[in-house]
């Protein structure tokens, strides 16, 4: 039986030829008791769906109905938990839950109020933290009690709008699991808009597609048995099947549509071979040991005394290698990079860079951060050429302008070199980001969770570019990443980090697998689920705390087949 129904609704923002169409022609039916899982990535229409259903939008045509009643506004009957958490600052966990219970059930008794509060507190795993105030609680904890304020309301339908998207992995994966156990133990009927491709098989019934345009694109049933247990999935063909099946239906209906839709990634063939500067920049380095962390430490002075976030760090690094840094929120990968960097002092050892000594930070060693941080009042070619004229004091004002141009190429900004950064998407400036680094051509190339503001298409694509970009120059990268897909993809070695503090390096994997590489071609590659398993069997240790282990190099999954 269908709870909620789309009948040929779409939705646009706006009037006249100043109008914009966000939804098209949805045809949807939500059966009571399924897990649906609407999957799609930013500007697809995924909130306005999700609205609509929750009654905060009308449709400007056709109908919505909940029970074959028309959908007028928000009720009761209709849970929602937002990607921002919106607790009351001022009340407790407690308090907050409470205050939704007072809202649906006023004229309950204050001991079963109080009872129904602590049961739903208890069932995200909050009753340690009842009395604490969302400013005592991490962002996953706070998420736990925006689940726990939804649920208390005794909801028919519970509304998903990407509630675990501003999270770490390791919370989302625990929280996503809470809310399967949710699900399966109160059979609600749950809508959950996420970009994860993961996150919608682990949890989905039925799996449906946002094309960009605003229609409903494929549909894919999701038939693994239940539960459906992380590490299993890894082995499950059912799992990879599917994966790759809906990964590939997402690429090619976004990327088509951004290239035929904008100039974000406009298919041009460079008019520059690698400009002559770049490649007098690159000669005469040494190749073994090129990148040298030699017993590092990093130790913060507290009022308790000495803290050792990063202890022992020993890593030998050839030129031209890329190495993946992954580690659990905490581990101290980011203190690693910014040591590399020249930004935070070391404590005790040393990094050497082609034979010298890193001190303090020099445009020989680039960072790609998170946030780009360009100049707003700039342009991506402008913001590009920041540092380029010491870079190259002996290159002509042409050849420096044809270093800038030649990477903004590279990174499918061919014709967007004069749009100012301020009229850029997240994803633009991060490719402005990528070139500015490549237009230094620095010996050693550091990047902190460059994607991880990013959608998936966007984070997809642009981990392509780099790839592209990187297979040209060769330099000597370090990406620190929490994502276990994107660390292999790029990698020539996968670094893992125990648990901090005192973390240091707990695995290697060497990643054999052949470049040039592409997400669609690693998911059909034979080995990739075993570099996949390595890597997830190693966080999965130590993510209860496990005490660090010596660093141990990996077998190749050929090698552990044999053995």
């Amino acid at each position: 039986m269908s709870i909620l129904k789309f009948d040929n609704v779409s939705k646009s923002f706006g009037e006249g030829t100043a109008a914009t169409s966000v939804l098209k022609n949805i045809d949807l039916e939500v059966q009571e008791g399924e897990f649906l899982v609407l999957l799609g990535f930013s500007g697809t229409g995924k909130t306005t769906l999700i609205n609509l259903m929750a009654g905060l939008e009308q449709p400007t045509r056709g109908k919505v109905t909940f029970k074959g009643q028309p959908i007028t506004g928000p009720g009761p009957e209709r849970g929602v938990i937002f990607q921002s958490y919106s607790l009351m600052p001022w009340l407790t966990v407690a308090g907050n839950v409470g205050l939704a219970v007072d809202t649906i059930f006023p004229g309950m008794p204050k001991a079963e109020k109080a009872e129904k509060v602590a049961h739903y507190v208890k069932m995200v795993g909050l009753s340690h933290a009842t009395h604490r105030r969302p400013a005592e609680l991490s962002g996953g904890m706070r998420q736990r009690v925006n689940v726990a304020r939804a649920l208390a309301m005794n909801p028919e339908v519970l509304l998903l709008d990407e509630p675990l998207s501003a999270l770490d992995a390791l919370t989302r994966a625990n929280l996503a699991d809470e809310i399967e156990a949710i699900w399966e133990a109160d059979k609600k009927t749950c809508v959950l808009i996420t970009n994860d491709v993961d996150e919608a098989i682990m949890l989905a019934d039925r799996i449906i597609a946002l094309n960009p345009d605003g229609s409903l694109g494929e549909e894919f049933a999701v038939d693994i048995p239940r539960p459906r247990d992380r590490g299993e999935m890894n082995h499950h063909d059912g799992f990879k099947a599917l994966r790759a099946k809906v990964t590939n239906y997402l690429m090619d209906v976004g990327i088509e549509a951004k290239v035929e839709g904008s100039r974000i990634l406009p298919d041009v063939t460079p008019i520059h071979s690698v400009p002559k500067a770049v490649q007098q920049a690159q000669e005469g380095m040494i190749e073994e040991r090129f990148l040298d962390f030699s017993q590092l430490h990093k130790i913060y002075p507290t009022p308790k005394g000495p803290l050792t976030v990063v202890e022992d760090f020993d890593l030998k690094v050839n030129r031209g290698e890329f190495i993946s840094l992954i580690g659990h929120s905490g581990c101290g990968k980011s203190t690693v990079l910014t040591m590399a960097a020249g930004l935070n002092d070391i404590s005790k050892g040393a990094i050497r860079l082609d034979g010298y000594h890193v001190q303090g930070a020099d445009p020989e060693r680039a960072v790609v951060f998170q946030s780009p941080n360009l100049f707003p009042w700039l342009t991506a070619r402008e913001n590009c050429a920041i540092g380029v004229d010491k870079v190259y004091p002996k290159a002509s004002q042409a050849e420096r302008q044809d270093v800038v141009e030649y990477y903004l190429e590279r990174v499918g900004l061919a014709d967007a070199m004069d749009r100012s950064a301020a009229d850029m998407s997240n994803g633009m400036k991060q490719r402005v980001g990528i070139a500015r680094a490549f237009a230094l051509s620095p010996k050693l190339l550091l990047l902190d969770e460059p994607f991880g503001m990013l959608d998936s298409l966007t984070r997809w694509e642009l981990q392509e570019v780099l790839m592209e970009v990187w297979s040209r120059t060769k330099v000597t990268a370090i990406c620190v990443t929490h994502d276990v897909d994107e660390a292999i993809l790029l990698a020539d070695r996968v670094v893992m980090m125990t648990n901090g503090p005192q973390a240091t390096i707990g695995r290697i994997v060497n990643v054999d697998l052949p470049r040039p590489r592409t997400r669609k071609a690693l998911l059909e590659h034979p080995d990739y689920y075993l570099y996949r398993e390595q890597v997830l069997s190693f966080l999965e240790e130590y993510e209860h705390g496990a005490k660090p282990k010596a660093a141990t190099p990996a077998a190749k999954p050929d090698e552990k087949e044999a053995a």
